[in-house]
């Protein structure tokens, strides 16, 4: 059923339920007479305050105990926490009373315990989701952290959470809302894709306690966030700020848990409480309600693993909802009602007023005035890096599955637990690194276990492949198979080491390209001899160059490896969506070692090509990049901040630790003066060498063909003897006049305008000047002037800022001895085999002109590189002692694509799965935003068939971007914006405070509602200096300058060959930033 209002002449409808996409297994069909989603919610009261109770559990997928720990309730010295018994105690209790309520948000939990369950439960729990009163929201694999996770891996994650509901109880499970009330900080790329999802609205819990402070004070705690400067409307979502971020209310939490007093209601009881217990709930809802714009307010009524015994949760609340109700015949006007977060949003939207807009994100997020939450953007390295390795390899996984000639029945089973494995790794606390250190090895195991499990998939499909036979023929394989090659993964090529290619005279190397152009790559295999040649499938030699492998990566203590140089090559015209193998074999020539360049201090040295030259000063610091416009000044340095040391007892006395990062000063300590350096030359790369100190090495490089640099660095163990926690940046100086503004990306899609010392909707005050200036960088940070532009580019999610006019730094490594006291109890000590963690990695330098009028621009630049570092080819290795080079040419096919026609570079083909039977699902994306170029930030057509000839494509159909709604079924709340003369000057709305705040303490497990005994004057706070009546703001709000800006831009088609018998339905269309996504049904094999 319809819901819609007539309101200022503006025509406003929502439907209560959008379709689902229709599911093969008729039980998932929405059953007759069903009442769940919007249709389901309580009658609320007009003229009263409505208070919304809603029950709700947070479950971590993984914290203080492993995923597993937690769902079974062991570890209990460690937290009492067992999500098996929450879901069997809340079920218990809402199958005995229709009018309660509960929501649930984490999948993986969820799914774990459906699958334990009887058929006759799993009925029962059906029929509670098909009423309405058990709701998913939320709904993806786990509360993913906002701001060091990936866009693709988000949407990864929510895709194969929603269908898994949708699988089970059709339109019935489909969320509505996004719950985000854990994580810390959050991002508008991800509202953007709660919205592209069909999402109605988002709540989250955390958000800067200043920023808090306005909104509630001025009634802007809920809001439409313009969540894309480039989609417009279609990424527009209704967000709420909790108003106790996930806790009840004060003294009424009623867990098994919490100590605080039931509700005692004997008649005769000396300690009967009813009427002081509603007083107090009564004081707080009315206080709360002052903060709000309408006659609803949300009460979260539960916490962190609460409901192990339901019945003491929901026998307090039928007491309190009974209680508080019935004085409503003696004049009260405060309804109390079980409900949920959508019902709550209905509510709101059935208001009729209007909201104000929000056109940025909540990045950082701070608890106090010394505990910003930036430390997690760097927090455990290696972890964030094996994340980002293994999405590019669920990437090629999902592929190949969907290309396999024969269908192998553990084909989808590895896949499936290769996608769960990747959405616990999202969760807020184990990419963040926030997590104690064995849970850590914990997130690490799985993900090995996953890669294993999914390369057998590879493996097979290889062989498959390269025998000649054709994708998607439908055969099915059930027999063992005596493989010709391994197609085996290096696990350990980030410290130049590979078992096969180190012990093997001949081995092939066969290089899987994801994307959906073709596309080139530097190859650096590990050796442990000079002479070896390469060869293609044509009987091509290709031209190699051995280096040798850095000392200080041969040195390692725990690097097991024969490998004492790297073979180096170009792969060219490696096939979209295919694969490109080489021969590789040991000769008898006798190649020179390499040399470097005799040692010269008195003169500066030059490392380049035609289109990018670094110089070196005299002490071995880079000093100037030039380019074919340009010479500017550029220097990098490694540099160490002091980890603050403190007992927590005091906001200023707040410790470094996992989740905030805190300097003991603003000032940095160097690590050298002058690094040692050798520069190795060759026709495929110049390379200079660098040593720091004993524990920071890099290599800087820049092969012929590229336009940027690579700068790859190793950092540990960080020494720790001295007693002071070190947290380690480089930074790059430059003479770019910046005036304090940088661009960070958002989850690695769009940019987001920084300015130093700054927040976009109040005044922010920061007694923590470098910890407030940082801000997550997913992929990038970048600055600029009027004539030039410089970007680095990352390879896992670090923590950056722009502490000075035309600098740049990036925070790669951190080492700290005390907790910050926010609950993992751990300081962030990471060892490995017995000493200090040694992290590697890369960051790639691009600097250029800034103007955007012709094109390739900078910016192209940056996009191209960024999307083909985040999927480059992935490395499969197999022994070929037992095959020689013309058996293998001759015999098998060393090359092969999936796809038909390589898109332009701009169109990425970001998702290609298997679906349902017969069905696959497939995403693509324009990876530009409008204004970054001329040509390439066109919109682009193209005939989908024309790229995907060798399917039986026999329909196709638009789905919303997790792929499990029709996008022509689905209907979102529209909501409408404050009028522009009301977006600042509503200082009206203030209400008197008082001297002194406490603040809600932000340190989990949150078991009920604690504030900081800590009293903090309100010229602490934002909200008070922002009283006074502003202008109209126009240089305050960098973001939604930049927002207006890109809707005056039209961008004009950039079509590929079609041809005019084309139909029309396989025709793609793609704007700048958008995402389509599509179910492919093929026709059934015979």
């Amino acid at each position: 059923m319809a819901n819609c209002k007539i309101k200022s002449l503006l025509f406003i409808c929502f439907i209560a339920l959008s379709a689902a996409r229709p599911q093969k297994n008729s039980k998932s069909i929405l059953n007759v007479g069903s009442k769940c989603g919007y249709a389901s919610c309580p009658a609320v009261k007009p003229h009263m305050l409505n208070v919304h109770l809603v029950p709700h559990t947070h479950d971590d997928v993984g914290w203080l105990k492993t995923v597993d720990q937690y769902y079974y309730g062991s570890e209990t010295l460690i937290q009492k926490a067992g999500v098996q018994y929450i879901i069997d105690s809340v079920v218990e209790q809402l199958l005995k009373d229709p009018n309660k309520r509960f929501i649930y948000v984490e999948s993986a939990f969820f799914f774990k315990w459906w699958s334990e369950q009887t058929p006759e439960m799993q009925e029962e729990v059906k029929m509670l989701v098909d009423e309405g009163r058990l709701e998913f929201i939320g709904g993806a694999w786990s509360m993913n952290d906002e701001a060091t996770t990936h866009y693709q891996s988000i949407i990864d994650q929510f895709t194969w959470g929603l269908r898994r509901l949708n699988d089970t109880f059709g339109e019935c499970g489909r969320p509505r809302i996004g719950w985000q009330i854990d994580p810390f900080g959050h991002s508008r790329e991800m509202a953007s894709m709660f919205a592209q999802m069909g999402f109605d609205g988002l709540f989250f819990g955390r958000l800067d306690y200043q920023d808090k402070d306005e909104r509630l004070m001025n009634k802007k705690g809920e809001m439409i966030w313009r969540a894309s400067a480039n989609l417009g409307e279609p990424a527009h979502l209704f967000t709420g700020v909790l108003y106790n971020q996930y806790q009840p209310p004060p003294g009424f939490c009623f867990d098994i848990l919490c100590a605080d007093e039931p509700i005692i209601d004997g008649k005769h009881s000396p300690d009967n409480n009813v009427k002081k217990r509603v007083d107090q709930f009564f004081e707080f809802v009315t206080n709360m309600s002052k903060s709000y714009r309408t006659k609803n307010v949300l009460i979260t009524m539960g916490e962190d693993f609460h409901y192990q015994n339901a019945n003491s949760w929901y026998k307090n609340l039928d007491k309190l909802i009974k209680y508080a109700n019935e004085r409503q015949i003696n004049g009260s006007e405060i309804n109390l009602l079980y409900s949920t977060p959508s019902c709550y949003l209905k509510s709101l939207h059935d208001a009729g007023i209007t909201w104000p807009t929000k056109d940025d994100d909540f990045f950082p997020y701070a608890s106090d005035p010394h505990a910003y939450w930036t430390g997690y953007f760097t927090s455990r390295p290696t972890l964030k890096r094996y994340e980002r390795v293994g999405n590019q390899f669920l990437q090629v996984c999902k592929q190949l599955t969907s290309l396999a000639p024969r269908e192998n029945p553990y084909f989808l089973p590895h896949l499936s637990f290769f996608r769960e494995t990747m959405g616990i790794m999202q969760h807020h606390d184990a990419v963040t690194g926030t997590e104690k250190q064995k849970v850590a090895y914990d997130y690490a195991r799985r993900l090995n276990v996953a890669l294993r499990a999914c390369g057998s998939n590879t493996k097979d499909i290889l062989n498959h492949l390269t025998s000649g036979e054709t994708p998607q023929t439908g055969i099915p394989d059930t027999k063992k198979h005596d493989y010709k090659f391994e197609f085996k993964t290096c696990d350990l090529l980030n410290i130049s080491s590979c078992l096969i290619s180190e012990t093997s005279d001949r081995f092939i190397l066969t290089l899987y390209n994801p994307l959906a152009h073709s596309t080139f790559e530097y190859v650096r295999v590990p050796v442990s001899t000079l002479d070896y040649i390469v060869k293609d499938y044509r009987d091509v030699t290709l031209e190699t160059e051995i280096l040798p492998i850095p000392e200080t990566i041969q040195n390692i203590t725990f690097r097991n490896s024969r490998a004492k140089y790297e073979l180096i090559f170009l792969a060219s015209e490696l096939p979209p969506f295919g694969y490109k193998s080489y021969y590789i074999m040991k000769t008898n020539k006798h190649r020179l070692e390499p040399i470097p360049d005799a040692d010269n201090l008195s003169s500066f040295v030059s490392i380049g090509n035609e289109k990018i030259r670094l110089t070196f000063d005299t002490n071995g610091f880079l000093s100037a990049i030039t380019t074919k416009e340009m010479t500017r000044i550029v220097n990098q340095e490694f540099l160490y901040y002091e980890g603050a040391i403190g007992n927590n007892r005091e906001f200023r006395n707040r410790s470094s630790g996992a989740y905030i990062f805190r300097p003991k000063t603003d000032n940095v300590k160097l690590v050298t003066t002058g690094p040692k350096i050798k520069v190795y030359r060759g026709n495929l790369v110049e390379e200079v060498h660098q040593i720091f100190n004993e524990w920071i090495s890099q290599v800087v490089r820049v092969y012929r063909k590229h336009g940027y640099a690579e700068f790859e660095w190793m950092v540990g163990p960080i020494p720790i003897d001295d007693g002071v926690g070190k947290e380690i940046i480089t930074r790059f100086n430059s003479d770019i006049q910046s005036e304090g503004i940088f661009y960070t990306d958002s989850n690695g899609r769009e940019m987001l305008k920084r300015l130093r010392d700054h927040r976009d909707t109040w005044r922010v005050k920061l007694l923590e000047h470098t910890a407030g200036n940082y801000y997550p960088i997913t992929t990038k940070i970048a600055l600029e002037d009027e004539n030039a532009r410089l970007a680095i580019l990352t390879d896992r999610a670090q923590g950056g800022s722009s502490m000075g006019d035309g600098s740049l730094e990036l925070m790669i490594h951190r080492r700290l001895l005390h907790d910050d006291a926010f609950g993992v109890d751990e300081s962030l000590n990471e060892t490995a085999f017995g000493q200090g963690l040694v992290a590697r990695g890369t960051h790639y330098l691009i600097l250029g002109n800034s103007q955007l009028d012709q094109s390739p621009t900078t910016q192209l630049l940056e996009r191209f590189t960024q999307l083909e570092k985040l999927l480059p080819t992935w490395k499969f290795f197999s022994d070929a002692t037992n095959s020689s080079y013309d058996d293998w040419r001759l015999n098998y096919t060393n090359i092969f694509s999936g796809i038909s026609l390589s898109l332009p570079r701009n169109i990425h083909i970001m998702s290609f799965e298997p679906w349902h039977e017969n069905e696959i699902l497939i995403r693509f994306e324009h990876i530009l935003e409008k204004d970054e170029d001329p040509e390439y930030s066109k919109t682009v057509q193209f005939n989908l068939k024309d790229v995907l000839r060798g399917f039986n494509i026999v329909d196709i159909r638009e789905t919303t971007l997790d792929g499990n709604a029709w996008l022509d079924d689905n209907r979102r709340m529209e909501f409408v914006p404050d009028p522009i003369e009301e977006l600042y000057d509503n200082y009206a709305l203030y209400y008197k405070s008082s001297d002194y705040v406490q603040l809600l303490r932000a340190d989990k497990p949150l078991l009920d509602a604690k504030y900081f005994e800590e009293l903090l004057p309100v010229d602490g706070l934002g909200a008070e200096s922002n009283r006074l009546k502003r202008e109209h703001g126009k240089n305050m709000e960098l973001n939604r300058l930049r927002a207006e800006k890109l809707k005056k831009f039209k961008p004009s088609i950039a079509n590929l060959p079609l041809q005019e018998d084309d139909d029309t339905k396989f025709i793609i269309e793609l704007s700048p930033m958008e995402i389509h996504t599509y179910v492919l049904t093929l026709a059934k094999h015979i």
